[in-house]
C-alpha cells in the first residue's frame, strides 16, 4: 500500500470538514466578501433557501463563517468567512 505524502494531509483535512457542494458553494459567493442572506441565495440560484440557511448554519457551527447582527434600524444580518475558513478556501484552492 501506498503512503500518503504528509504534505497533502491539510488538503485531506480540508476535504473531510467540506463535503458537500452546497458548503463549497457558500464559501465561495463568501470569498468575495461579507453577504446579507438573499445576496448568497442569488448568488447560487441552483440551491434554495432552506438548503443555504443549514448549510450556513453549519458553517458556523464549523467556526468557518461569522453570522453579524447590525443592530441598527432596520436589522441586518451578515454572513462572512472567519480566518479558518478563508485558511480552508486557500488550501482547496491548491
Amino acid at each position: 500500500m501506498k503512503r500518503i505524502n504528509r504534505e497533502f494531509c491539510p488538503v485531506i483535512e480540508s476535504l473531510k470538514i467540506i463535503r458537500s457542494m452546497w458548503m463549497l458553494a457558500v464559501i465561495y459567493v463568501l470569498l468575495d466578501g461579507p453577504k446579507r442572506f438573499n445576496e448568497i441565495v442569488r448568488s447560487i440560484p441552483r440551491f434554495n433557501a432552506k438548503t443555504i440557511s443549514r448549510t450556513l448554519k453549519t458553517l458556523q457551527r464549523k467556526k468557518f463563517v461569522k453570522r453579524e447582527v447590525d443592530k441598527l434600524q432596520p436589522f441586518s444580518v451578515k454572513y462572512s468567512l472567519t480566518q479558518k475558513g478563508i485558511s480552508e478556501a486557500c488550501i482547496r484552492e491548491i
